[in-house]
């Protein structure tokens, strides 16, 4: 037994020593690699500055997947929605919990380098209590707050550089999405749609924090497309940005997906809305916003379409051309292209039933409505997709060896709104609406994984679920995707051609978190969060209230982190 003891305690140290060793040579986190990102870390919130959910590691592969097995675990004490991808550079991962604590791990190991948890006020508001990550840049990882903060930490140490203000959180004002940093500056846009916010993207030194830009989505008096707003209403206009920007470095451009208008219903604030429900480019210098494309005007369904568009390349009627993939809320499927600056519309397709859309013009992309399928105040009306919409947050990925985008969709959903009145006061509810969520006649499932060719505007294969679908998604070169999303707490890999399921495995709750995949020393890991909570914990009590059904999913939060035997 002491032979044994002495072995254990010789093991742990070891261990302790080899994380040690790879906190302590922690390699900066460049331009140059950020744009060019290693095949064996996961450096940004999609593994690359396009968005794709992509790596090109193939140990794991379709015909080996079946194999995968945990290898270690790490409870992260805390209960709530987690949503963050594990983030690796050079065997170190950094998540994030619901709480605004900030790990540092071994990615080999789960041995814990160090932590740091942000205070947050007692008088927090918050409509949604979760993180969506972290972002590297140099020897820093920089992390955003539900108080509407950016700290700044030493990514070896876990000892905080700076810690900077963007908003005052007593006026609704809180952050959940990763930051974007690229070219020096750190990019947090801020939530609070609901809340009668005035949405905005700002820039801080990676340095310093100090302020470099900052620029809001709903224009002020004399600014373009303020005359879509009437009045004073552009003020607590919303057009919130809660998930992370795309960036295009040859253009220099950073790309945003904007949330809805504030309050929900169209007829308080007449007029198309700029520039809530729309892709905006900003310069990376400036800030200036060089182009947009409006999803849809008068916002009155709260379809936000804060997902950032997937930046790849498309054929199309024989030419190659830089685009912008969005599978939107609203349940269409667009294809905008990247000019110079400007973005123009190709085609939109819907990819979910939806009885709002009449028409959309083949030159500008502007949808028509029926009239019947709009929110009006002082009466209730029905529509399809429901307010969660085709897709919701949740990552869309690309493959470019299968030239697949595969989307988590959710078929069959409806709603209805209410409209009522509503007063602006700082802090409060400032929706105007009741809602409701339905279930299209005959259901007989709600999620699903749909794999689209974009070049040829065709869907490819569809995965269906019984439970609805809030699952980001990962594609790998081993022909594979993995996500979780559904209620039976299932992590999942499908063959990314064809999409037979090829592995799956339970885990302690339901996945809303986003899986990345890394290698240390030559072997690969994927890794997800584990934590159900926030919409995707809504919906599912929306769902029993239709199906007149009950779906327990356990909460906690756990890492887990899977590799070949």
């Amino acid at each position: 037994m002491t032979c044994i003891r002495r072995l254990v305690v010789l093991a742990c140290a070891i261990g302790l020593v080899s994380s040690v060793a790879r906190a302590q040579d922690y390699s900066p986190v460049t331009d140059q690699r950020l744009n060019n990102p290693e095949a064996e870390n996961w450096l940004s919130y999609r593994g690359n500055l396009e968005g794709w959910g992509y790596s090109a590691l193939d140990e794991i592969t379709a015909d080996n997947v079946a194999q995968l097995q945990p290898v270690w675990t790490y409870s992260t004490g805390v209960t709530g929605g987690h949503e963050s991808p594990p983030v690796v550079n050079d065997g170190v991962m950094f998540i994030t919990t619901p709480a605004n604590e900030l790990l540092a791990l071994d990615a080999a190991s789960g041995d814990a380098l160090w932590s740091y948890r942000h205070n947050l006020p007692d008088n927090l508001i918050a409509f949604h209590r979760t993180n969506r990550g972290v972002a590297l840049y140099g020897d820093k990882v920089f992390m955003a707050t539900l108080d509407a903060r950016v700290v700044a930490l030493d990514a070896a140490t876990g000892e905080k550089v700076w810690d900077v203000s963007v908003q005052d959180n007593f006026w609704g004002y809180y952050i959940t999405m990763a930051p974007l940093a690229v070219e020096g500056k750190v990019m947090v846009g801020t939530s609070g749609g609901e809340l009668g916010i005035r949405g905005f993207v700002v820039a801080l030194d990676t340095e310093t924090g100090a302020e470099q830009w900052r620029t809001y989505t709903v224009p002020a008096s004399g600014e373009f497309g303020n005359d879509s707003w009437p009045g004073e209403s552009w003020r607590t206009g919303g057009a919130a940005v809660w998930v992370p920007g795309h960036y295009d470095a040859e253009r220099r451009l950073s790309y945003w997906g904007t949330g809805n208008p504030g309050p929900w219903i169209g007829d308080q604030r007449p007029g198309d809305n700029l520039y809530t429900n729309s892709v905006i480019a900003l310069d990376i210098d400036t800030g200036v916003i060089e182009s947009h494309h409006q999803y849809h005007w008068n916002g009155s369904w709260d379809w936000d379409e804060v997902s950032t568009p997937i930046l790849m390349p498309v054929q199309r009627d024989g030419r190659e051309f830089d685009a912008l993939v969005h599978a939107g809320r609203n349940g269409y499927l667009w294809l905008l292209e990247r000019g110079e600056p400007e973005i123009s519309f190709v085609d939109a397709e819907p990819y979910v039933y939806q009885d709002v859309f009449t028409a959309i013009d083949p030159v500008s992309g502007r949808p028509s409505y029926d009239p019947q399928r709009k929110p009006t105040t002082g009466s209730t009306t029905s529509f399809c997709p429901s307010l969660w919409g085709g897709k919701d947050w949740p990552p869309a990925a690309f493959n470019p060896q299968t030239g697949l985008v595969y989307i988590p969709a959710n078929e069959n959903t409806c709603g209805t709104l209410e409209g009522r009145e509503v007063t602006y006061m700082p802090g409060s509810s400032y929706i105007g609406a009741r809602s409701t969520m339905t279930l299209r006649d005959n259901a007989d499932h709600i999620g699903e994984i749909q794999a689209w060719d974009i070049n040829s505007g065709e869907r490819v294969w569809t995965r269906e679920f019984a439970s609805h679908n809030w699952g980001g998604i990962l594609t790998t070169a081993g022909n594979l995707i993995f996500s979780g999303g559904t209620t039976d707490r299932y992590f999942r890999a499908h063959d990314a051609r064809s999409g037979e399921e090829l592995w799956r495995f339970r885990t302690n709750s339901g996945i809303i978190g986003v899986p990345s995949t890394f290698a240390v020393d030559g072997k690969q890991y994927v890794a997800v969060q584990s934590g159900w909570g926030v919409d995707a914990a809504s919906m599912t009590g929306r769902i029993d209230l239709a199906r007149r059904t009950r779906t327990p999913v356990p909460q906690g939060g756990v890492v887990w982190v899977f590799a070949l035997p």
